[in-house]
């Protein structure tokens, strides 16, 4: 009977310790910081309580997220250092250098299926593949350059020069979104058409200038981090703008 009693009681600890076991919690400005360091992409769950509104939806998100980083905090002292002042669903990014901050309480209502879309949209990493939800993201970014590497996922080279472009990314962060286009598919064939390629003449690098609406191919060659350092550099100093004739598309659209 004591066996069962013990067993019983285990079994409800365990239960209840599984509803955010897999979330580490957050106890001080500190521990933050390092979370926040450790990862491209860092989520936190600023609640108050375990039954604060939307605590659920949250931790359902999470979990459809992994493995993107999400930690939960309730700390105050912790919310004092982002300016948190209610329950609130924090990204944050290195790669433009970027907090996102999702307020709670300003929502009627709170989803997983929208947390969902929330997380995804502002998963912008180093290297972003280009999709349709990313594209959100990238183009509400203040980062208005575009570094891409318009690339057939899957052939010889391909992680290679992915490994290649993340290495230098990290340089660039806050003046550079470098983007990541597979030429393989086929919802991408318009960006492809906007350099005026096709997947066959790929691998290519360009910039993409969200503000002025231009683009700019790096020449044919080898992709280098130094050619590609050189091209990226040659843009933030003005020089590729002057040597350089950009092409503009013809209709203004994402990519």
């Amino acid at each position: 009977m004591i066996v069962f009693f013990v067993w019983c009681l285990f079994t409800v600890c365990l239960a209840e310790e599984d509803k955010d076991s897999a979330l580490p919690r957050l106890s001080d400005v500190t521990a933050a910081e390092t979370f926040i360091g450790s990862v491209e992409v860092a989520v936190i769950g600023f609640f108050e309580t375990d039954e604060a509104h939307g605590y659920k939806e949250f931790l359902a998100a999470a979990k459809e997220m992994k493995p993107l980083p999400v930690a939960l905090c309730s700390e105050k002292e912790v919310w004092a250092k982002y300016n948190i002042t209610a329950d609130t669903i924090s990204i944050f990014r290195k790669a433009d250098l970027h907090q996102e901050h999702l307020q709670l309480s300003k929502a009627n209502k709170v989803e997983a299926d929208g947390l969902v879309r929330f997380m995804t949209i502002n998963n912008i990493r180093y290297i972003t593949e280009y999709n349709q939800a990313s594209a959100v993201g990238l183009f509400q970014s203040d980062v208005t350059t575009h570094l891409l590497l318009l690339a057939n996922k899957g052939s010889s080279d391909f992680k290679q020069l992915q490994e290649r472009l993340r290495a230098i990314a990290p340089k660039y962060s806050g003046k550079m979104l470098f983007v990541l286009v597979n030429g393989r598919e086929k919802s991408n064939d318009r960006a492809l058409e906007y350099f005026g390629l096709k997947s066959r003449d790929l691998p290519r690098v360009g910039i993409y200038d969200v503000n002025s609406d231009k683009k700019w191919l790096m020449p044919k060659g080898e992709i280098s981090t130094e050619r590609v350092q050189s091209f990226c550099d040659s843009f933030l100093s003005g020089d590729l703008q002057n040597n350089i004739k950009p092409e503009k598309p013809e209709d203004k659209t994402e990519l």
